[in-house]
């Protein structure tokens, strides 16, 4: 199974660490991206999101550079897991052709 989480709000990190953590109970194995644009893209900067990034290694954070400059956030800012690509929106049409399933959180 491959799913990709779109998450551009920022109220809205909570509903996709939960569908994460659902998805993970049911199928282990999952090959999960969470992307995040927009306004929350600021998510990654949060304690609650790294520490759930530490707590899930096994899966790919990608982050939009366009949203990061639109909202002042900076590259060596970002934790270590996170992917950065130049456009979410490109980036979750390329996840798609490649076959994720696509979630909107």
């Amino acid at each position: 199974m491959k799913v990709v989480f779109h998450v551009d709000e920022l109220g809205m990190i909570r509903e996709a660490r939960h569908n994460i953590e659902y998805v993970l109970l049911t199928e282990p194995e999952a090959d999960i991206v969470l992307l995040m644009n927009g306004e929350a893209i600021q998510g990654y900067l949060l304690p609650r999101v790294i520490k759930f990034m530490k707590e899930y290694r096994n899966i790919t954070y990608q982050a939009c550079h366009q949203s990061m400059r639109n909202f002042h956030v900076r590259s060596k800012q970002m934790h270590e897991q996170v992917e950065i690509i130049e456009s979410g929106v490109i980036g979750l049409v390329a996840l798609q052709e490649r076959g994720y399933s696509y979630i909107k959180c």
